[in-house]
């Protein structure tokens, strides 16, 4: 009897080693495999309970949207245009499009300095802009050669070159972008409000007297207030322009309001 109880003992100690050496080999696996997991490259194992970082840009609803920016680039200024777009191309981590709007004979140019440089790998369109829109509406000083620019006119088109967009940024050749365009996109407009422009009070260049009526940078510089016709707009003498050089705009409002019929209204009338 004695000597089976000191069996059964031996066999239950016998058990526990057992028990005990197939769990530290168990844990020293464990330790391996972490090891070897931990050291795997790239493309290689991951532990099971790794959870990849979210993608900022997956993370930031907002670089999803696509961001609609215009931009003319005529040929004598074509440097200045690629100088614009790779400053806004480089600062964002958004989904920047760019629509180039250009004339016919521009366009391999300009296809030319894109396949030449990192903007290769930008999202663009280039829109052939047809000067004949223009015609009754623009005239040419016959005193200045080469006044007539078409590009200078494409903004007043935005619906009709990005007809998809609800919202557009628009900028001119010689400008500089030095962050996320982003966050110019996200320029609040309110109701009722077509486009969103910075005023030119701040502008020194832009102080200079136009044809002794007053000061460029507010309106009295560009309008004649002796005209009941510009009086009834209520807008005051000495309210700031503003640069349309950049410029947040709502196309939706932009249509319902017809902006560009608007705008063409008073080219006729200029001319």
């Amino acid at each position: 009897s004695s000597k089976i109880s000191v069996n059964i003992s031996i066999l239950v100690v016998a058990i526990i080693i057992f028990l005990l050496v197939l769990h530290h080999n168990f844990l020293g696996l464990s330790d391996f495999l972490k090891q070897e997991l931990s050291d795997s490259n790239p493309l290689g194992l991951q532990p099971i309970d790794f959870i990849p970082a979210v993608p900022q840009r997956l993370a930031d609803e907002q670089d999803d949207k696509e961001i609609s920016v215009v931009i003319a680039a005529s040929d004598e200024r074509l440097g200045g245009a690629i100088a614009a777009m790779n400053s806004i191309y480089r600062n964002t981590r958004s989904n920047v499009v760019f629509h180039i709007v250009t004339l016919n004979d521009t366009v391999d140019h300009l296809r030319l300095w894109l396949s030449k440089t990192p903007l290769k790998n930008m999202r663009y369109h280039i829109l052939d802009f047809d000067p004949r829109v223009l015609e009754g509406k623009v005239q040419a000083d016959p005193q200045k050669a080469d006044t007539l620019k078409p590009l200078t006119f494409a903004r007043f088109y935005l619906p009709s070159l990005v007809p998809h967009a609800e919202k557009v940024i628009y900028v001119d050749d010689d400008i500089i972008v030095q962050d996320d365009i982003l966050e110019l996109y996200n320029t609040p407009l309110k109701p009722g409000h077509a486009a969103a422009f910075s005023d030119d009070c701040d502008s020194t260049t832009n102080k200079v007297a136009v044809r002794g009526a007053g000061n460029q940078y507010n309106y009295i510089g560009f309008l004649d207030y002796k005209k009941e016709t510009i009086r009834k707009l209520a807008m005051k003498a000495n309210t700031c322009s503003f640069n349309p050089g950049v410029f947040v705009a709502n196309l939706t409002e932009w249509k319902i309001q017809n902006i560009t019929q608007q705008l063409e209204k008073w080219m006729a009338l200029n001319v």
